[in-house]
């Protein structure tokens, strides 16, 4: 896998045309914006010369007007290129970290939290969009203005000019603190923002909990707190941000004023005409725009530079599972076949499976069960690299897992999950969600073999019935159905049910397992269950005990044998026994 930039800069190199234009049109206004004064310089001093002719007057007048529509028009280019550029600029980026954080193993997300990783992909990524596009164009135009009206004023009236750069020569050394303190503050704003839309996320996600314990007081006591130092953290980063409004303000006030008084005592003098004085002042009134909205375009690159920073943490975490140099890209068909090979597995440093070695050749159902957290669920998870076992090795049609394309492994899987995760679409297009090409005949019959078509038949809307957040307008039984469908819906080469039929009573059980019984057939299943009605189905029968493999054999076999499957058959018939009865 190619390594995502992290560089704002290679985004932005990616629009050299339109950042060439920017400063071009930003030049051409500033420049003209810079003559303006001089035309009217020329008519004043002609005017109080009264040397200035009727047709002369004229010619300024339009001279001045043709200026300041092509400075309208350029200034309006100038304000359209970097905003266009920095929704372009927003589109890649949001692109690629969707892209990077897709391809991150399920460690990556069990540490992080699902609000925070939203907040970056939106309000951090809004933030660091308005950086590039107010940002580039405040910025660009503010400097060539400072920089040519500069080089203008020095160039008519240097003493003036010195008074007037040695009066901002300060505001330099605030700014300097001032955006220390902003760079602080703006990242623990960013933080506190994470934090409620996490809080906000959890209590959506959890409301069923919050409604089941009664505590909307307790968890609405708790949200107003965070909201309350959310308002007063950016009460505090505007606190330091306003004050840069107004210091601007003053120096440019009193900038004006030492302009007038210096300069009027030269015209009084003799040393300097009215225009020269109007032209500076011109200047001043021109440079007060670019000035003021310095502080307000320095503080928006400010939280650009945190935002982004943010941003490219989650660029900079890599997946532990992915295609590397040892990846076969010629490996493009497995046969199903499944081989663990002195396998073992630790997370965290605690030792989870120990020593598995077992063989499912293609086209065999191997059953799985044990008791909760022995390992069932890491021991299929290995078949599609979603752990890497941390000893021994893994074999799926002969190869090694490192070897084959990742792509290419889970593309020959269909997973269906104990607790499945169903998106917020139609019914259809989450049993259609394995597929490459829209089917409508399959979606049918992967419904019809999870025993769920009959029960879709009587939805008002059928198959374009549209899922609640994570499906919640099924039922547990129907959703886990729904995840069978889905899974056979691809036609894997191997088929993974992991406990699929919790939710769902004896009756459904056994028509599920009828109609599952010819798919299973045809390729690889690794079905996990703790139900002995189910396994007896399987070829072959595992039992997995803290980690390791305890018992082996048919169903038959291993009811002769003492132990946990046995046991747990003995308990399962007592407990029919009972229900018959009751």
């Amino acid at each position: 896998m190619n390594k995502p930039p992290v560089s704002l800069k290679h985004y932005l190199a990616q629009h050299k045309r339109s950042i060439a234009l920017t400063v071009l049109c930003a030049l051409t206004t500033v420049g003209i914006n810079l003559t303006m004064p001089y035309i009217m310089r020329l008519g004043i001093d002609g005017l109080t010369e009264n040397t200035l002719t009727r047709d002369e007057l004229t010619r300024y007048v339009l001279i001045y007007l043709a200026l300041a529509g092509l400075a309208t028009w350029f200034s309006r280019q100038l304000r359209r290129l970097p905003q266009k550029m920095s929704h372009q600029v927003e589109y890649d980026v949001r692109r690629d970290l969707f892209d990077h954080l897709t391809r991150l193993d399920l460690d990556y997300f069990r540490g992080e939290r699902t609000g925070d990783l939203m907040t970056r992909m939106s309000s951090d990524l809004t933030v660091v969009r308005n950086a590039i596009g107010q940002g580039f164009l405040q910025g660009t135009r503010t400097l060539i203005a400072l920089l040519f009206a500069s080089i203008v004023m020095a160039w008519i009236a240097p003493k003036l000019a010195l008074l007037i750069f040695g009066l901002y020569l300060p505001v330099g050394f605030f700014f300097f603190l001032i955006f220390n303190a902003m760079r602080r503050r703006q990242k623990e704003l960013q933080e506190q923002v994470s934090e409620l839309s996490n809080f906000a996320q959890e209590s959506f996600a959890g409301i069923r909990c919050i409604k089941g314990f009664a505590l909307e007081p307790r968890r609405n006591g708790r949200f107003e707190a965070a909201s309350r130092d959310l308002a007063s953290k950016e009460i505090r980063l505007q606190a330091i941000r306003q004050f840069l409004w107004p210091l601007m303000a003053f120096w440019f006030s009193l900038g004006t004023l030492m302009l007038l008084y210096f300069g009027g005592r030269q015209v009084v003098a003799g040393t300097l005409s009215v225009g020269v004085v109007v032209q500076f002042l011109q200047y001043l009134l021109y440079l007060q725009w670019p000035l003021l909205s310095l502080s307000w375009m320095l503080g928006l690159v400010q939280r650009g530079r945190v935002s982004w920073q943010r941003i490219k943490e989650l660029f900079e975490s890599e997946p532990q599972i992915a295609d590397t140099e040892q990846t076969d890209p010629s490996i493009q068909h497995l046969d199903g076949a499944l081989d663990w090979r002195d396998v073992s597995l630790a997370i965290g440093g605690t030792p989870l499976l120990h020593d598995i070695n077992l063989q499912v050749p293609a086209g065999k159902t191997l059953g799985i069960t044990g008791p909760t957290g022995s390992g069932k669920t890491l021991l299929v998870s290995m078949a599609a690299r979603l752990t890497d076992p941390t000893a021994g090795e893994l074999f799926v049609g002969g190869h090694p897992t490192q070897t084959i394309p990742l792509d290419v492994l889970r593309r020959h899987i269909g997973f269906a999950e104990q607790e499945p995760v169903l998106f917020s679409q139609t019914l259809e297009d989450n049993i259609a969600f394995g597929l490459d090409k829209p089917d409508e005949s399959v979606i049918p019959w992967a419904a019809d073999v999870a025993h769920l078509r009959a029960e879709v038949d009587g939805f008002p809307d059928g198959y374009q019935t549209i899922l609640g957040e994570r499906g919640v307008t099924l039922s547990g039984g129907q959703r886990q159905r729904a995840s069978i469908s889905r899974a056979v819906a691809r036609r894997p080469q191997i088929l993974i049910l992991d406990d699929v039929l919790s939710a769902v009573d004896t009756h459904t059980e056994a028509s599920i397992m009828q109609k599952l019984q010819p798919v299973m057939q045809d390729r690889t299943c690794l079905f996990v269950s703790h139900r002995i009605s189910t396994l007896r189905y399987t070829d072959e029968i595992i039992v997995i005990e803290a980690g390791r493999i305890t018992q082996r054999g048919t169903h038959d076999e291993l009811i002769a044998q003492p132990g946990y499957y046995s046991e747990l058959n003995t308990l399962q018939q007592i407990q029919q026994r009972l229900e018959e009865d009751e």
